[in-house]
């Protein structure tokens, strides 16, 4: 058996209540649980290049989210996502 260690880490009540969830739907043990995904985004940010690695949150500024919206709003997609579409065919 592998040897093991406490680790401490502070989560948001989101998270917290996601993994309560899965753990009283699989039965799984916390600690099982967190060190298999651990060990599963660790290993995969060792061997993913970095460029195709999406991160769960992204931070926009005020007016990149304006625009953001707007677009999404006009049914209309920007020209530079147009191109970049087409670049694959």
């Amino acid at each position: 058996m592998e040897k093991v260690t406490q680790i401490s880490a502070f989560v948001s009540l989101g998270t917290k209540e996601l993994l309560e969830r899965h753990v009283r739907a699989t039965g799984l043990k916390k600690g099982y649980l967190v060190e298999q995904a651990l060990r599963h985004h660790l290993l995969a940010l060792e061997q993913v290049p970095a460029e195709y690695v999406v991160h769960p949150r992204i931070v926009v500024t005020r007016e990149s989210g304006k625009a953001v919206i707007e677009q999404s709003q006009s049914g209309q997609a920007p020209a530079a996502l147009r191109d970049l579409m087409r670049d694959g065919n």
